[in-house]
């Protein structure tokens, strides 16, 4: 791919902009190596990041941190280069992280579920390269796919194993502990060079890409901080917190909140490397687990498996659901079953990471009517198809201004044009009602509908009824196509038990005491033991409406 100048934050944001973000605060000076060393010096001993079987203090996160910063600069990585690295939920990713941080190269994470194509789809875009990886991890060669993947990347020069084995072939990559350099910690630290700047290319992370080919979020540390920052002071998260992580790190939500958000507060955080309910129950008491920010079903999941004689998940006082709305239902139910521990909602993306939050501060049945507001520093609008905020009450565009918001779309000036109004606010093609107090209610995705004879069916509408069914554990909408309507109302459910009776008739009677219009009711029912999900928590709907039209078909 041909070589482009790399946008900077002054392509994004105005000189006013800049300096009013660093006056308030909302920026800081400091660099993530800035950061980390303020921790290291202040708590030394204490644990910051630890997995199944590794755990690294501050101190020694610092040092190995350097080591590796030193060893990717002599293996030839330079400041705005490229890194890829795809790991599971494993102490090495934020290692990484900040030793790339520390000489200017810019990380891409990739989710550890991502194959072949989709590896080198971003790998092509992004221009890496080097590449750091595992050799396997659940029965997956992930070091054979990347290897494989050389010959349509000719930039990924480099491999870097994670944890590798004794007999790892040095002709193919270089394990990561071999990188680490040796000597005086002064030494090295000149041998790193400057640092960066936390203005500078920090990250490149990929969005989910449900419909179509991955974008490329392009950030700086400041703009990941900044949402970080945010859901600190919301949570009054402090030093004694112990961050339960199940979210892939390798993701928006699990790194600003499993890495950058306890940094911050010199907190420990626990990266589950693959998430099981009822082993996340038994981390929570292990660990003392007071705080989580995942995808609700994450909290569905949680909540199926919990029995309250065999578990104890009292250290638990927030639960943040991001990623997906979350029904008021769930929130009900969670203060039901984990007393002392608060439901709250927040909605974002990884153009912003962070746009509306509730707080601890704010009434608790705000996280069943809503999905927060913009806290402080943003600027939240709902717009219409023009562009300009609608009344408030009205269905619109949730649009974001704001210091979290991305440099770009990488390499794609076309559309990171197309995101943003008039008035600068980037639209989110997500759908939401504002009340007149600021909170926003997030109803769907701009095509997250279904149009039955000309009427536009929200799917989180009913999605939202249906959950209230005791005998539905999750449930998906999407249209079905239809020669006379156009689209007909589908509906994909996983009952909350094995062997529930579930019927069409007995959905659409329950829909019906809700006084559902019969516009709205489902025309078909489609009985699943799961959902298809992104690594997020995000349905796969794209999937649900190629199954039920080839069925049709």
């Amino acid at each position: 791919m041909a070589t482009t100048p790399m946008k900077t934050v002054h392509d994004r944001y105005s000189d006013e902009q800049i300096s009013g973000y660093y006056a308030s605060g909302f920026w800081q000076p400091t660099s993530f190596t800035g950061l980390v060393n303020e921790q290291a010096g202040a708590r030394p001993d204490q644990t910051f990041v630890f997995d199944s079987s590794t755990s690294l203090s501050y101190a020694r996160f610092r040092d190995l941190a350097l080591r590796l910063a030193v060893g990717l600069r002599r293996a030839g990585l330079r400041a705005g280069d490229r890194l890829a690295v795809q790991l599971p939920n494993w102490t090495e990713f934020p290692m990484v992280a900040a030793a790339a941080s520390r000489i200017g190269v810019i990380v891409v994470p990739i989710m550890p579920i991502y194959r072949g194509d989709e590896v080198a789809y971003v790998l092509q875009h992004s221009g890496a390269v080097a590449a750091v990886t595992c050799e396997e991890f659940r029965g997956f060669g992930h070091l054979a796919m990347f290897a494989g993947l050389r010959g349509a990347c000719p930039e990924l020069r480099s491999l870097f194993v994670a944890r590798a084995s004794d007999d790892l072939d040095p002709s193919i990559a270089i394990s990561l502990t071999e990188l680490l350099a040796e000597g005086e910690l002064a030494e090295l630290d000149s041998d790193a060079g400057p640092d960066s700047s936390p203005d500078d290319g920090f990250l490149i992370v990929y969005t989910s890409g449900t419909t179509s080919r991955p974008k490329g979020c392009f950030h700086t540390f400041n703009t990941v901080r900044a949402s970080a920052a945010a859901i600190a002071k919301s949570l009054h998260y402090n030093q004694d917190d112990v961050q339960f992580g199940p979210s892939p790190v390798t993701h928006s939500t699990g790194l600003v909140t499993s890495v950058v958000l306890p940094l911050l507060a010199g907190a420990k955080s626990y990266l589950m490397e693959t998430f099981d309910p009822a082993d996340g129950l038994r981390r929570i008491q292990e660990y003392g687990c007071t705080a989580a920010v995942t995808a609700t079903p994450f909290l569905q999941m949680l909540m199926s498996a919990y029995d309250p004689d065999k578990h104890d998940a009292s250290s638990l006082r927030l639960w943040v659901c991001a990623g997906s709305p979350i029904p008021g239902s769930i929130v009900e139910r969670s203060r039901e079953l984990f007393a002392g521990c608060r439901t709250l909602s927040l909605y974002g993306r990884s153009e912003n990471f962070l746009t509306t939050m509730c707080t601890v501060d704010d009434p608790p049945d705000r996280s069943v009517t809503s999905d927060g507001s913009a806290l402080e520093g943003a600027l939240v609008q709902i717009v219409g198809a023009d562009g300009l905020e609608v009344p408030r009450g009205d269905e619109g565009d949730i649009a974001y201004r704001g210091p979290s918001h991305m440099i770009e779309y990488f390499r794609d000036e076309t559309q990171t044009a197309a995101l943003f109004t008039a008035g600068g606010f980037s639209v989110s093609g997500d759908l939401g009602r504002m009340d007149t107090d600021g909170f926003v209610r997030v109803t769907g995705r701009l095509k997250d509908i279904v149009i039955r004879g000309g009427m536009n069916i929200s799917a989180r509408e009913v999605e939202d009824h249906l959950l209230r069914h005791p005998g539905i554990a999750n449930v998906a909408i999407v249209g079905m196509p239809d020669e006379r309507l156009g689209e007909r109302v589908c509906a994909y459910v996983v009952p909350a038990a094995q062997g529930e009776s579930l019927t069409l008739e007995a959905i659409t009677g329950y829909l019906r005491e809700l006084n559902v219009a019969v516009q709205k009711l489902p025309e078909r029912l489609e009985i699943v033991p799961a959902l298809p999900m992104t690594a997020t928590g995000k349905v796969q709907k794209h999937i649900l409406r190629a199954d039920i039209s080839k069925k049709l078909a």
